[in-house]
């Protein structure tokens, strides 16, 4: 039994194996397929132009690399090649200006000063031209005087000498009055008083002229005017940018110093002013400038800390030699108010002179009086407009003649 098994797996192993060789021998006779052919692929319509544009694109011809004409070197004729410029040489300097001679510049501003000033002016000579100067009509020249900010005890003056000296000319024409206004409101303008901003120095030095006030008065701007007056003058000067508080101060005063050709020492955004005054000085010195014009922070009056800073700023310049100037900057415009302000920073820095800036505006002319007579201290210089020129030496003929008018 067990043979017959065995045999009976033989032939089935026989049979597979030659069924294998059939079927391989099979194959090979089979012919070769032939390649399918390649599918057509449509090119999407091309999309519409515009214009000239809208036919269908064409093959440009196009040159080779031999066809391209290149330099011809042969003649001898050097080939330029273009140098990149570099930023800071590219960048034109500022060109500079020639400022307008201060001698004479509130004469030639009188007629914008007259404009908002002579209010005063006409309003006294009107009330003075009256038939009949009763104790009514002299209220209100009084009342007049205040309202222009003049102030209570030069008004009192004012009026005195008005009413005892009407009384003695007995008439009153036009021409008679207004000679008397302009030569009672000199004697309180005080004509005689120096007024020419300090700038020479006792020393070998330069001139130190610091201008202080309180935040929006004005002060860069006014250091800046100043410098062109002082330039249109012949001097040389260098500017000291203080103000290390507010934002720009110091690039503010740079514009104006390089508009004039004047130099400006600063130092970092928040860095201590005194040693930025210090150096100022000092590179003033080195130059041999004819003047320093030191900038400072505007701060508040009641702040005792940044006040007693700006005591200090005062001391540590005057290392180098005294000061010959102290300006105080006031806003005209503020008034009475300006005059609280104006006692503080006397108290502090012992003010040498007053720069009424915005007088052009709304402010009353009676502040030039008010300010002097509280503080005993000359007005300087006044502004009188945002133009770079428009600050002006102060002339008491020149301002009473724009109060009162021709």
């Amino acid at each position: 039994m067990e043979i017959v098994i065995l045999v009976v797996v033989i032939a089935l192993v026989a049979v597979g194996a030659i069924s294998g060789l059939v079927v391989s021998s099979r194959k090979k006779k089979l012919p070769p397929s032939s390649p399918s052919s390649t599918p057509t692929i449509t090119a999407p319509p091309a999309e519409p132009h515009v214009g000239d544009e809208a036919e269908t694109p064409r093959d440009e011809p196009r040159r080779t690399i031999e066809e391209v004409g290149l330099p011809d070197t042969t003649a001898g004729a050097p080939v330029v090649v273009e140098e990149p410029v570099e930023a800071a040489e590219a960048a034109e300097a500022p060109a500079i200006e020639v400022p307008e001679p201060s001698a004479g510049r509130l004469v030639r501003l009188r007629a914008r000063l007259a404009r908002s000033q002579n209010s005063l002016g006409k309003g006294l000579l009107t009330l003075l031209s009256r038939e009949h100067l009763d104790e009514e009509t002299w209220e209100e020249i009084e009342e007049t005087l205040l309202t222009a900010d003049v102030g209570v005890a030069p008004t009192q003056e004012l009026v005195e000498r008005l009413r005892e000296r009407v009384r003695v000319l007995g008439t009153r024409t036009p021409a008679e009055l207004r000679t008397l206004l302009r030569e009672e409101l000199l004697v309180l303008l005080d004509p005689d008083v120096e007024r020419a901003v300090k700038t020479e120095s006792g020393l070998d030095t330069p001139g130190v002229v610091m201008v202080v006030g309180v935040n929006g008065t004005g002060k860069t701007t006014t250091t800046g005017k100043l410098a062109r007056v002082l330039v249109a003058d012949g001097r040389s000067v260098v500017l000291g940018a203080a103000d290390t508080f507010r934002a720009a101060a110091a690039d503010q005063l740079q514009t104006w110093g390089e508009r004039v050709g004047a130099r400006t020492v600063r130092g970092p955004e928040g860095g201590d002013p005194a040693s930025i005054a210090f150096d100022a000085v000092k590179e003033g010195i080195a130059e041999g400038a004819d003047v320093v014009l030191i900038d400072t922070a505007g701060r508040l009056h009641t702040k005792t800390g940044l006040m007693d800073e700006l005591g200090k700023v005062k001391r540590v310049v005057e290392k180098h030699g005294p000061l010959d100037e102290v300006l105080l900057v006031l806003d005209a415009t503020t008034g009475q108010n300006g005059l609280v302000q104006a006692r503080v920073f006397a108290e502090v820095v012992e003010i040498t002179g007053i720069v009424l800036t915005k007088l052009d505006g709304t402010a009353k002319g009676g502040i030039v009086i008010a300010v002097q007579r509280e503080l005993g201290v000359p007005v300087k210089l006044v502004g009188l407009g945002e133009g770079p020129d428009d600050l002006a030496p102060f002339e008491p003929a020149a301002f009473v003649d724009a109060l009162i008018g021709d």
